[in-house]
């Protein structure tokens, strides 16, 4: 049977991803609105179809693993998206003819998701200062477009951070933080600037929990916000940070209701979120010997 290609109607570049995967041959092309992606794909599983195809970046892309994940079902990635981490970390071809090809006939690797709460996620979770550079980049970028906002969100973290108070329980041990921000990273994650947050390449499998100490380390975490935003590696000295890998860990909230990010999306969420792994979870088409393909035959 033809292989269902999911695509953003709304996306910048839907028309070129649309043909790089009719070119690829053996799709059928579904343009489906983000919120009615779940259903599309739920309906296209019932009636057979054992491999998906996402054209879009990693929201799109976790939209999807949130409904195969666990199954036999794989997913082939087109990257459509503005960043496209999870692609970018399997190696898989930014070049939209070429990564259709790929999606419609390369061969399967398992990696490994983790789930905040019910909510799964692909690549990272935070709480504190992330999510007020989102929440501020996206009130920006209707008028300033993406990086330009994603500078200025960065710049105005340096004057309005705040820390708060937040329990985290890692492997039964209980530590109290004062910090302005808690990252959470499938995978094992950089701890230095500027590429602090990002996958390291070949590393360790789990959780990677990132507490930012003090204000200090906040703001030069905010900088790497900003030199990331302009392309930039001007940011060399990297901010305090305790770090654990794990599979699981719990985080007490600051207040009864607060927002935590999830690959980069804001969710609103109650008293305590429990984080945990679930390695091997998800089926995805990627090149041979991918980064990610030697982590899960790790640990």
């Amino acid at each position: 049977m033809t292989i269902p290609a999911f695509i953003n109607p709304g996306a910048g570049n839907a028309d070129e991803a649309s043909g790089a995967i009719e070119a690829a041959g053996g799709v059928e092309v579904r343009k489906t609105e983000p919120a009615d992606l779940a259903e599309a794909i739920t309906k296209a599983l019932d009636g057979g179809a054992r491999r998906i195809i996402i054209a879009g970046g990693d929201g799109s892309v976790a939209g999807a693993a949130s409904v195969i994940a666990g199954s036999d079902v794989s997913l082939g990635i087109v990257p459509a998206g503005t960043l496209n981490h999870l692609a970018k970390d399997l190696g898989i071809p930014l070049d939209l003819e070429e990564a259709a090809r790929l999606a419609v006939g390369g061969d399967v690797i398992t990696v490994d998701v983790a789930r905040a709460g019910e909510r799964l996620f692909i690549n990272t979770s935070s709480l504190g200062a992330y999510v007020a550079f989102v929440r501020t980049r996206e009130r920006l970028e209707p008028r300033l477009g993406y990086w330009i906002a994603s500078f200025v969100a960065s710049v105005r973290l340096l004057f309005t951070l705040r820390l708060f108070t937040v329990e985290i329980e890692v492997e039964g041990e209980k530590r109290q933080y004062r910090t302005p921000l808690v990252f959470v990273g499938v995978g094992e994650r950089e701890l230095k600037l500027p590429k602090v947050g990002g996958r390291v390449e070949g590393g360790g499998r789990g959780l990677h929990v990132l507490i930012v100490e003090g204000r200090t380390g906040a703001r030069l975490f905010a900088l790497a916000l900003a030199a990331a935003a302009r392309g930039l590696d001007s940011v060399s000295r990297g901010p305090s940070i305790d770090a654990f890998l794990v599979d699981r860990c719990s985080i007490e909230l600051p207040r009864r209701t607060a927002h935590i990010a999830v690959d980069g999306e804001i969710v609103e969420v109650q008293g305590r979120v429990e984080y945990a792994l679930w390695r091997d979870a998800l089926r995805v088409v990627a090149p041979p010997a991918t980064s990610l393909e030697k982590d899960s035959r790790a640990g």
